[in-house]
């Protein structure tokens, strides 16, 4: 009985090393191996919802990292027992647009005894910022004794959530301090000057205006 039950855990271990050995040789000598696993998508092909328009000029772009350092306190209490503190790391872009889907017949005042031109175009406006997921992230978190035992009974999906919220509303008041809008209008004077004055205009003034409507022009004057 013993020879018996020593014999099948040697038949056993050999016939092992022979799988494994059949495997390795497979692999280096680039067979195709049994029960190797292969990824398979069933998801269904993009659903068409809707084609939009886009009538804005994206004029100027700017770039930001923004950290996010916010702390729950409680009080009486310190900080590791109870109360949470985060730091967190976001990228994203801020585009100064003008909006140019209300640009009319009077947007483009031609003077012929001049030979120039006037165009008035909507003053470029801030948009929203686009926050760039792959590079933000939680750099630290900290929480209390209380909050780490409360974390294992709930999850708050919003947590990172207000993070981002935050982050885009740092992002906006800081691209309204920057040279983002004037930048806006030279680059779309620099675009709009060669055009026109490829038609044989001699003279092209790109004006920005505020409000919803253009000036308008009388008698060669442009208000």
């Amino acid at each position: 009985m013993r020879s018996s039950g020593g014999g099948l855990i040697r038949t056993v271990i050999v016939g092992g090393f022979i799988v494994v050995g059949l495997y390795v040789a497979a692999s280096y000598l680039g067979w195709s191996l049994p029960f190797q696993t292969t990824e398979k998508d069933h998801s269904p092909p993009p659903i068409l919802t809707e084609l939009r328009e886009l009538s804005d000029f994206h004029a100027a772009q700017a770039e930001f990292e923004v950290v996010i350092d916010e702390e729950d306190d409680v009080r009486f209490l310190p900080q590791a027992v109870a109360g949470e503190r985060v730091q967190f790391v976001s990228v994203g872009t801020v585009d100064a647009v003008i909006d140019i889907s209300t640009l009319s017949s009077t947007a483009v005042h031609f003077d012929p005894e001049n030979n120039s031109a006037v165009v008035y175009l909507p003053r470029p406006e801030i948009a929203e910022p686009v926050i760039d997921h792959e590079q933000s992230h939680v750099m630290n978190r900290d929480r209390g004794l209380f909050n780490r035992i409360g974390g294992i009974f709930t999850d708050n999906p919003t947590a990172e959530r207000d993070l981002y919220l935050a982050a885009e509303a740092k992002m906006a008041a800081a691209a309204a301090q920057t040279g983002l809008v004037a930048m806006a209008e030279q680059n779309a004077e620099d675009l709009l000057e060669p055009m026109i004055r490829n038609l044989g205009v001699d003279t092209v003034d790109v004006r920005f205006y505020d409000g919803d409507n253009p000036p308008k022009c009388k008698g060669g004057e442009c208000s």
